[in-house]
């Protein structure tokens, strides 16, 4: 094999690269007396073909056979299938054939049911390992195959004992897979080739199989393009005016790269590679371009998991098997597969109620609309409803369950998905996926974990938009050699670029190396060649972030040996010019909003919308008048006031079914009300109850023992105590409490929390709302009694007695009418902005407290 070095000459694009790759091969050729129509090209990347044979078609006359080593074995014959226990190269499928291979093992059978999920970690890096040593050894010259093998067999039992034993033994069950396959890698139709000559473009490292298919009995030769980035303004000059930046954050990143992309543009260098190094970096970078109108070119995909169509069967499937949370199954009934699905007034139903699970709803005692939706989400689930089945009766339930929805092929990822679940099509008779399909027998959490993994691990490529892009989305690698005007490089730091990942399979580094896989060091030094290659291009734009969060983030070990070859030289690079004119943000001063309710009112007053407009009359315009409020989290953890609700119904069913025995009455009502929630997450609470029974009982005896005595609990009521022209407004409340006793009537609202605020409130009348509510929805007869019984399981049960109450209540339905009618007549309601009340108001944006201009 020969070889000839492809430096970089000054002043030359890409373009011209290709042309000398052209002439060079040409002259080469003729040399050798080799047929240039009879002469392989090979190229590291398929993204490369075109400029190559553009090149080649300038010269004119006959062209060689220009292709990558994979095209070039899929054009001469298709791979073998997979039969069943043979490599798939489906790592999903491949799992659940080292499960069977390793079932029969007794050494792996410990880790197998004592953890089940590292014996799953264990399996995905066999797989991992195997398909690893199945490509090294299809790299390899069939007659030399079984000396590899032989080696890998040795190198793998050198070590019988010590760290790692269970990593190699599974190693060479990995080995053993690989080396039973009696089927041809579809590489053996490379080495049976004969053209007049191979020819291989190396560009970013070293190719086994081309070295390989190279030392074959035809003439060969290596075009060398690799660059040796320490040598960069010493050994050669680089095309590209190279050029960084460094922005304070990731969002300043984020604009830096997407104002890069757009300068180069105005500049007229297109198209513009946006090289994918940091994809969370690239998501928001496509955002802001999107804005502009710039089509993009998005040649990387991403999992097929984040799909809309994916996020929808996920939920659908978390619903149906996963303990029916539902939050799943609302998450499915608003997706696109439930197109037309008026879900919005029974997900009010359920967080108005707190529930969250399934078992909760029953569509009887919903209303006839909501009842109706539950019961056909749930018949659509029904396929599958039961027990563990095998693989494929999974599949043909899901697509039962998708049957009737609105089509999944119509949303973004749904043909890739219903193909990559074999839903939408059949394997092949007498293969691996056949057999895995049929004998696999999986519990409906095994099935959901294997969709899961299935999704993550399957690519997705949306359809592109018609015509070139003007910016390409591209890794790294396929960025070289390519003809673009400029490259933009967002994540030049030292987390995104140059760091290595480690093996993902079973073999140590040295292992790897020895078998011919790609070493960390090799790893290394190829991104290093690919970063090099990125000198050709005219322009090349070199961004990183100073922090990772607090941390300070220092520049990638690439860039650093890069500005070091340019120090050499008594050079530096050249800081990207941000050529965004600044915007003038002098702060404009804000005001205190007052809001103009144009006399309009509510038809009804609660004791909270009462209190709001006391608190701030801008509050009561949010909450009451406009009737916005923060939706409740289904999934969120119980909180006190959880508790305080169930508290209130315990009481209620305690004080209605009361027997002889208080004791095991009051424990009855909890457990029953308790049947309704999750008793897991109830625990605390549940804790906390066991201590105030016996609290609340003593309390009981003490008062019944003066002749007071339980009357009504949880009753609704209402009242029209205003003059008019307001009479016809009601209010409405909900008494928690009301006891009959010798000295009168008693109302009663029970209270969870501490009593310090509450005494506070009582003492001063006309600051508590709640109590005065009560006696106005009682008439505000007089003698009427009001308290609050404080519940506390660790200091006991408190009345907390609010002295004539009747008098406070004429005097807040006094203020009502006064205030009530100021709204009525235009008086705007300003927003108050003062103490506790703003700490944890939802309207605090609306009012854009935290804006205001000092006084």
């Amino acid at each position: 094999m020969q070889a000839l070095k492809l430096g970089l000459v000054a002043g030359e694009d890409i373009d011209a690269f290709w042309r000398r790759v052209a002439a060079v091969s040409a002259d080469w050729l003729a040399g050798q007396g080799a047929p240039l129509r009879d002469a392989v090209l090979l190229l590291p990347f398929a993204q490369q073909l075109v400029p190559a044979r553009r090149a080649f078609l300038a010269r004119g006359g006959w062209m060689p056979r220009i292709s990558t080593s994979h095209s070039l074995a899929s054009a001469l014959g298709p791979s073998a299938l997979a039969a069943p226990d043979q490599l798939s190269g489906d790592a999903a499928i491949d799992a659940f054939t080292a499960d069977r291979l390793l079932a029969g093992q007794s050494w792996i059978q410990p880790l197998r049911r004592s953890s089940p999920r590292d014996y799953r970690v264990a399996l995905a890096r066999l797989v991992d390992t195997a398909q690893a040593l199945a490509r090294a050894a299809a790299q390899v010259p069939p007659e030399a195959r079984p000396a590899f093998l032989d080696a890998a067999r040795q190198r793998l039992t050198t070590l019988d004992a010590g760290p790692g034993l269970l990593e190699r033994a599974l190693a060479q069950v990995a080995l053993a897979w690989v080396a039973a396959d009696e089927r041809r890698p579809a590489t053996d139709t490379l080495f049976a080739l004969r053209p007049s000559a191979w020819i291989w473009l190396r560009a970013g490292g070293p190719d086994p199989l081309a070295e390989g298919l190279l030392a074959g009995g035809v003439p060969a030769l290596c075009l060398d393009a690799d660059l040796d980035l320490d040598e960069a303004w010493a050994g050669f000059t680089p095309s590209a005016r190279v050029e960084e930046a460094v922005a304070p954050d990731f969002e300043a990143l984020a604009a830096q790269a997407a104002t890069a992309v757009i300068q180069h543009l105005n500049a007229g260098r297109r198209p513009v590679a946006l090289l994918a190094q940091d994809r969370v970096v690239i998501r928001r970078v496509r955002a802001l371009l999107a804005r502009q109108g710039l089509p993009v070119h998005d040649e990387t995909g991403w999992t097929l998991a984040t799909t809309p169509a994916a996020a929808a069967v996920m939920a659908l499937l978390r619903a149906a098997l996963a303990g029916g949370a539902l939050d799943d199954w609302l998450a499915w009934m608003k997706s696109a597969l439930a197109a037309g699905w008026d879900v919005e007034a029974l997900e009010a139903r359920c967080r108005r109620f707190g529930w969250r699970q399934a078992a909760q709803l029953d569509a009887a005692m919903l209303p006839p609309a909501q009842g109706a939706l539950w019961q056909r989400a749930r018949r659509q689930l029904e396929p599958l409803a039961g027990g563990a089945r095998s693989l494929g009766g999974w599949l043909v339930a899901l697509g039962q369950a998708l049957n009737g929805l609105a089509p999944l092929a119509e949303v973004e990822g749904g043909e890739a998905l219903l193909e990559t679940l074999w839903i939408s099509r059949n394997p092949w008779a007498g293969s691996a996926h056949e057999a895995a399909l049929a004998q696999t027998r999986l519990r409906p959490d095994e099935f959901l974990v294997w969709v899961d993994d299935t999704l993550e691990s399957a690519q997705f490529e949306p359809a592109q938009e018609v015509g070139a892009a003007e910016v390409v989305i591209t890794p790294l690698a396929r960025a070289m050699l390519r003809p673009f005007g400029a490259i933009v490089l967002p994540g030049a730091d030292a987390a995104t670029l140059g760091p290595v990942t480690p093996q993902t399979g079973l073999l140590a580094d040295a292992d790897a190396a020895a078998l011919g896989l790609p070493s960390l060091a090799e790893r290394r030094e190829a991104e290093a060649q690919g970063f090099a290659q990125l000198l050709r291009a005219p322009v090349l734009t070199l961004l990183r972030c100073a922090f990772a969060g607090a941390e300070p983030l220092p520049p990638s070990p690439l860039l650093e040996r890069l500005a070091g070859a340019a120090a050499r030289a008594g050079l530096a690079l050249p800081a990207w010019l941000d050529e965004r004119e600044p915007v003038d943000t002098s702060p404009r001063p804000q005001v205190r909003p007052a809001a103009d309710a144009a006399g309009r009112l509510p038809a009804a007053l609660s004791a909270s919308a009462i209190d709001a407009l006391r608190n701030c009359p801008y509050q009561f315009f949010s909450r009451v008048l406009l009737g916005l409020r923060e939706a409740d989290e289904l999934e969120q953890e119980l909180s006190k006031r959880d508790y305080g609700t169930w508290l209130h119904a315990v009481l209620k069913r305690f004080h209605e079914a009361r027997g002889d025995d208080d004791d095991a009455a009051l424990r009855a009502a909890a457990a029953a009300e308790l049947a309704l929630l999750d008793a897991a997450d109830f625990l605390p609470f549940s804790a906390a109850f066991e201590r105030l029974c016996p609290l609340y009982l003593a309390w009981l005896a003490e008062i019944e023992a003066t002749g007071q005595r339980y009357a009504a609990g949880e009753l609704d009521r209402e009242a029209r105590p205003f003059q008019a022209p307001l009479d016809p407004l009601m209010v409405k409340g909900r008494i928690d409490r009301i006891d009959d006793s010798p000295t009168g009537t008693w109302l009663l609202d029970y209270k969870t929390g501490d009593a310090k605020g509450l005494k506070a409130k009582v003492a001063a009348r006309l600051e508590d709302t709640q109590l005065a509510t009560y006696a106005l929805l009682s008439d505000a007869v007089p003698g009427l009694r009001a308290a609050y019984l404080v519940l506390d399981d660790g200091k006991g049960v408190e009345l907390l007695s609010h002295e004539d109450v009747s008098d406070t209540a004429l005097a807040l339905r006094d203020g009502l009418q006064a205030d009530l009618m100021a709204i009525r007549d235009g008086t705007p309601l300003p927003a108050l902005g003062e103490g506790k009340v703003c700490d944890f108001c939802e309207a605090r944006g609306l009012c854009r407290r935290d804006d205001w201009s000092p006084l």
